[in-house]
């Protein structure tokens, strides 16, 4: 592929939701500019965008995919990305580079959630969109109710450019709104054609909303359009490719990816319509003076570029996706990483096509490429040169709230695991693996369960290693209640020295949850000596890291060193710390122990319909609802307080109830005692595993 000038550069992602045919129609693209001799088939595992085996397995995208195409004399990179919920952080890296954006539909399903979202996140990133409805070779596809219910949610910006010409419920051809022309499909060619009767009524009212958005485009075409006169060809296309770029026209075409109908008109009307980079504005800041940096997508500046996605593949290695954002990048040249504070030598230049990458002397400002093993970089590292350091913003990205606590099905696997799981989290920024210390687990974080059972499955075919999982130990707290004043003394004989240590401590609620104890001492008179004080202290902070009442970490709680007694022989500091570890033990048992429960704020953003389902359901989980906010859109977003064992398997049921409408996000907030039964259960858990492991000593 040759290089090609940010001018020249269409950067266009496909979204969508799952299923609605987005790698099909990539695919269908991909085979139109000569990129592959035959079509690949999802079902068949043989596409270009799906080359992991776990897409292949399962018939679903789950990364998103590069295809760069040429097209007209022009560079089209299509992002093909995953419409499943859970792997919307391939979405967002990939339309954090898109300069527009195309929304599949199926004319068979019609407008799903995976469409709402799609739009949504193109008005959050500002980007010029159209849609395209496929599938029309399906006789129950319905283009005309697709349009009218796009037109109901999103209002005039819908401005279908063609419809659709059947002949015994076989779809033949379509009509093209800007030039009022029918045209039939012949093979791979067209032939012009009589408009159908059927199709008039139709054409004359898209073609009347696009005129009238043309119309706005200035005042002198305002008064033409109503003095009645009528616009040149030439002059509603540039009006629509303003139109479009600046988002007051949603174009909507249509046709049959499976058939490569309609796919040409796409890919010559993204040439047409859809911006390229050097219509964008971006900026960093050069760390040299703390200045903006306008980048802009400009080629004669100091050379920038982003890298949005990482690939850590066992069988293709690492790559590095960059977009160029300013400047020309070169083989071979040496950048600085503004992260790392390190300068490196490029190497070679590639751009991909799914997993296959071709070497390219240059990218341009614009451009999408790759670089391979490059270090230490990393998803969100910005590249640029050390006599102008620059730093752009780090993508938005989805934070997971979905864990599972898992477990190595052999030993042996612990290193393996961990590094696969590096890599893993390298190339997916939604996934989190980590090591929860205080509660002795590990856990895996992501968007929802798919996305965890897909890491799992290629933890074992990908990686070889396989994990257990299960559900996570809630990380609850002890603390106590009343007060209480102990006395314990140690004392050991065994032969030559003996060990002695003997105190009188009190023990109370300190008032403060977020630390685990306060150590203060009221020792007079020296019956126990200044230098026994850490000893005592250290018992005691040994003792908080697994409460005596189900094994908890302790907080909360206050202890004073009152008296004891010491023997000038015996006494050590090993002695001392024992019996405060004792002493520690009785009292807090003594003090009404209870067991504390994380509580989290949630936040759930759903439609007005689903507000008293999903009340309903934080009512039945424990949470208190504190109150609900109006969003547009017709949203409400309802904020509860909710223990945090009760959100296990939230992400699942609010996609349930909301049908994929809802998203829901928390943080933690305090802890509160939790209700007796619970306690109960906790402390009997904790007395049948210690009875577990003596039973086993013995």
């Amino acid at each position: 592929m040759k290089v090609y000038t940010t001018d020249k550069i269409r950067n266009v992602v496909l979204l969508g939701h799952g299923g609605c045919g987005k790698t099909t129609l990539a695919e269908a693209m991909a085979y139109l500019a000569g990129v592959s001799s035959r079509m690949g088939k999802v079902e068949d595992g043989n596409t270009i965008s799906d080359f992991s085996k776990e897409e292949q397995k399962r018939g679903i995208s789950i990364g998103t995919s590069l295809i760069p195409i040429e097209w007209e004399g022009c560079k089209i990179n299509i992002l093909d990305t995953p419409g499943f919920f859970d792997f919307v952080g391939e979405v967002e890296q990939a339309i954090s580079v898109a300069d527009a954006a195309i929304i599949v539909i199926s004319g068979k399903s019609g407008v799903e959630v995976g469409t709402a979202k799609a739009w949504d996140l193109c008005e959050k990133y500002g980007i010029p969109r159209m849609f395209f409805v496929t599938d029309m070779d399906i006789d129950n596809a319905s283009y005309r109710e697709v349009v009218e219910n796009l037109s109901a949610e999103y209002g005039k910006k819908i401005a279908p450019f063609n419809l659709p010409i059947r002949e015994n419920e076989q779809f033949v051809g379509y009509v093209n709104v800007i030039q009022e022309k029918g045209f039939r499909w012949n093979g791979k060619e067209v032939d012009e054609c009589e408009i159908p009767e059927y199709s008039k009524p139709n054409l004359q009212l898209y073609r009347d909303t696009l005129m009238e958005a043309v119309a706005e485009t200035s005042e002198e075409f305002m008064d033409r359009y109503f003095s009645g006169d009528t616009f040149s060809e030439a002059e509603i296309r540039a009006a629509v490719r303003s139109n479009v770029c600046d988002g007051s026209i949603v174009p909507v075409e249509m046709g049959s990816s499976v058939l490569c109908q309609g796919i040409y008109t796409l890919l010559d009307d993204i040439v047409k319509y859809m911006p390229s980079p050097e219509n964008r504005k971006m900026a960093g800041i050069n760390l040299k003076t703390n200045e903006i940096f306008e980048a802009n997508f400009d080629f004669s500046k100091s050379k920038s570029a982003y890298i949005f996605k990482t690939i850590v593949d066992p069988f293709i290695g690492k790559y590095s996706l960059i977009k160029v954002r300013s400047g020309v990048f070169k083989t071979d040249d040496v950048v600085y990483n503004a992260r790392t504070e390190d300068e490196a030598k490029l190497g070679k230049l590639y751009i991909m096509q799914g997993n296959k990458t071709t070497e390219i002397p240059e990218l341009h400002a614009g451009d999408l490429g790759a670089l391979a093993k490059f270090g230490d970089a990393k998803t969100g590292d910005t590249l640029s040169t050390k006599t102008t350091p620059i730093q752009y913003a780090k993508m938005d990205i989805s934070i997971p709230y979905t864990y599972l606590r898992y477990r190595p099905k052999k030993k042996d696997d612990v290193d393996k695991i961990a590094q696969a799981l590096s890599k893993i989290m390298a190339e997916d920024p939604t996934f989190k693996a980590v090591n929860d210390a205080e509660n002795r687990q590990t856990l895996i974080y992501g968007m929802g369960d798919l996305q965890l059972d897909v890491i799992k499955s290629k933890l074992l075919n990908e990686y070889k290693v396989e994990i257990e999982t299960e559900k996570p130990k809630v990380a609850f707290r002890e603390t106590i209640k009343k007060t209480s004043d102990v006395e314990y003394k140690y004392k050991k004989q065994s032969g030559g020295h003996g060990q002695y240590g003997h105190v009188k401590i009190k023990f109370g609620p300190s008032g403060d949850l977020t630390v685990p104890y306060e150590f203060d001492q009221e020792v007079v008179g020296g019956s126990v000596p200044k230098n026994y004080f850490p000893a005592v202290e250290k018992g005691i902070a040994d003792s908080v890291q697994r409460g005596p009442l189900a094994a908890y970490p302790v907080v909360g709680v206050k202890a004073v060193l009152y008296d004891g007694s010491y023997h000038p022989v015996d006494s050590s500091e090993m002695a001392f710390k024992t019996a405060a570890s004792q002493a520690f033990k009785k009292g807090f048992l003594e003090a009404g122990p209870v067991l504390l429960e994380p509580i989290v704020s949630l936040h759930v953003t759903v439609p007005d319909a689903y507000t008293g389902d999903v009340m309903g359901d934080l009512n039945k989980r424990r949470g208190r609802v504190l109150g609900m906010n109006p969003q547009a859109g017709g949203k409400q977003v309802i904020d509860a307080d909710v223990p945090m064992m009760e959100l296990f398997d939230y992400c699942t049921v609010l996609r349930s109830m909301t049908g994929g409408r809802g998203d829901y996000s928390y943080e933690f907030a305090r802890y509160e005692q939790t209700p007796a039964d619970i306690q109960s259960k906790e402390v009997a858990a904790r007395a049948a595993k210690v009875a577990e492991g003596n039973s086993a000593d013995a």
